[in-house]
């Protein structure tokens, strides 16, 4: 009997160690559920993506320059101070700076988001001191006390609502996606300020170069003036031709002095972008740079991934995706999970025994039944969210091919006017000295001299007026193509997009 006894023990146990534990038994049924996630699996949209750029048909840059690898975009202009200026807004751009603290925020909330996978641990605790009096309620009686007690208590608690539909998923998603639309908002502000001060710094050397044309200029006319006065002495010339030479060198001193309040302008402006008083900032005149480099545009459909407010714009389109999954886990009902242990004595150093503890485990779930048409509302007020998302996605790639579409016609139809308006320059330069010379000679009159000088100097505007439209649209076309940065710079977040 006893050796049956023993067959039957063990048999139960191999019974007893086959089945599996009650506990893992739930622990699949919430990984289970657990792997329920609610709302849409996100997919890029489809976006404009021509197979090429059509104004580069029939045209193709002379010198085309890209950065050298690890160099920024600007080195592409072989310009030592606007290399140093660049480098500056980076460090101490304040706008610059907001958006850094808004990226920091947005990776704040990722893992503000990221909290709701995990349980919420507490624990209380107090220490009372009571005293109650007590006595004989008799006539005469002489009985009577007081009780002094102590209580202390001690009880941690845990409560976890388990992300069974994905809700949490869904919001560490859309944050983490909204996270990576403010780093590509911050590297489109920092592009954004990197090409308005090329801008403004090409401009102001543009108005250093036009003031030193003036100067010129009136220097030239001096000359002039002298000759007709000379000719006037000489009674070969009239008195009308001194007083239109020296109008027309007052008027020349005039145009000289203009410019400066353009180049003080400017000046501020690049001041303000790299941090700094306009008081605590000058630049030097120095001379402009006639190249104009060229970046090559490449395909439209790498612009996708590098421009970064296209890339800003595409995270949208994910974080509203996963808003979705947010709104439609409020159909579900809400698992909560509590568990607490307690410890009540009256005396401190036993508190903790096994003998004064209690505790509780328990589960709640919870329902709405009605809401008046909330939950669906909420449900119709994210997908038309994603929607809008999508639309503005699209938008702004058009927008973007739009930009490198207009720049690259810029750059070729200026590049022709440049190449006329040079020739023109060279035939009004020339004119000035033939008519200035045939005035000298007695031939023609002073109104030849005036006309021909007028235009030379309108031309010698127009060049550099030509030169700075030129060096604009190179540095807008940078920008356009993302200033050679490109998605994959976009933080990963990978530790917090589970």
């Amino acid at each position: 009997m006893g050796a049956a006894r023993l067959a039957r023990a063990g048999a139960g146990t191999r019974e007893q160690r086959l089945m599996p534990p009650r506990h893992a038994i739930a622990a699949a049924l919430l990984l289970a559920l657990a792997a329920c996630t609610v709302g849409p699996d996100y997919q890029r949209p489809e976006a404009a993506k021509p197979p090429a750029y059509k104004e580069l048909d029939g045209w193709k840059p002379a010198t085309p320059r890209e950065a050298a690898s690890g160099s920024p975009w600007w080195s592409i202009y072989d310009d030592p101070v606007l290399d140093g200026l660049e480098r500056q807004v980076e460090i101490s751009n304040q706008t610059l700076k907001a958006s850094e603290a808004a990226f920091r925020e947005a990776s704040a909330i990722v893992a503000e988001a990221r909290a709701g996978y995990f349980p919420t641990v507490s624990a209380t605790g107090s220490a009372t001191r009571s005293s109650q009096s007590f006595g004989s309620s008799g006539r005469g009686s002489r009985g009577g006390g007081r009780i002094v007690q102590n209580s202390f208590s001690a009880s941690p608690s845990v409560s976890w609502i388990p992300d069974i539909w994905g809700r949490i998923r869904r919001l560490v998603e859309s944050d983490v996606a909204n996270a990576q639309a403010s780093a590509a908002d911050l590297a489109a502000a920092r592009l954004s300020a990197q090409a308005t001060l090329a801008l403004d710094y090409f401009q102001l050397r543009v108005d250093d170069q036009l003031a030193r044309v003036l100067n010129q200029t009136v220097a030239a006319f001096e000359r002039s003036l002298e000759i007709t006065r000379n000719q006037y002495s000489a009674g070969v010339a009239a008195q009308s031709d001194v007083i239109t030479a020296e109008t027309q060198l007052e008027n020349a001193r005039a145009q000289a002095i203009s410019y400066g309040v353009d180049r003080a302008v400017r000046e501020h402006a690049i001041a303000v972008l790299i941090g700094k008083a306009p008081a605590e900032f000058s630049l030097a005149p120095a001379p402009l740079s006639t190249t104009v480099p060229v970046m090559p545009p490449g395909l439209p459909s790498v612009l996708l991934e590098r421009r970064p407010d296209i890339a800003a714009a595409e995270r949208a389109v994910q974080a509203a995706s996963a808003q979705i999954g947010v709104a439609e886990s409020a159909y579900f009902p809400d698992l909560t999970l509590t568990g607490d242990v307690g410890f009540s004595s009256t005396e401190l150093g036993n508190l903790f025994s096994l003998s004064n503890s209690a505790w509780s485990i328990g589960t709640q779930v919870a329902e709405t039944v009605f809401d008046g048409g909330l939950r669906g509302a909420q449900v119709d007020a994210a997908r038309a969210l994603y929607d809008e998302s999508v639309a503005t996605y699209r938008q702004t790639t058009l927008a973007g091919l739009e930009q490198v579409e207009d720049e690259l016609a810029s750059l070729r139809i200026l590049e022709q006017q440049a190449a006329v308006q040079a020739r023109a320059l060279a035939f009004a330069r020339e004119a000035v000295q033939l008519t200035l010379n045939q005035y000298q000679a007695g031939t023609v009159s002073y109104t030849n001299v005036v006309v021909a000088q007028t235009t030379a100097l309108a031309d010698e505007q127009a060049a550099l007026a030509i030169l700075a439209s030129r060096l604009a649209a190179s540095v807008t076309l940078v920008e356009a193509l993302g200033g050679g940065w490109d998605a994959s710079q976009l933080p990963s977040m990978a530790n917090d997009a589970r």
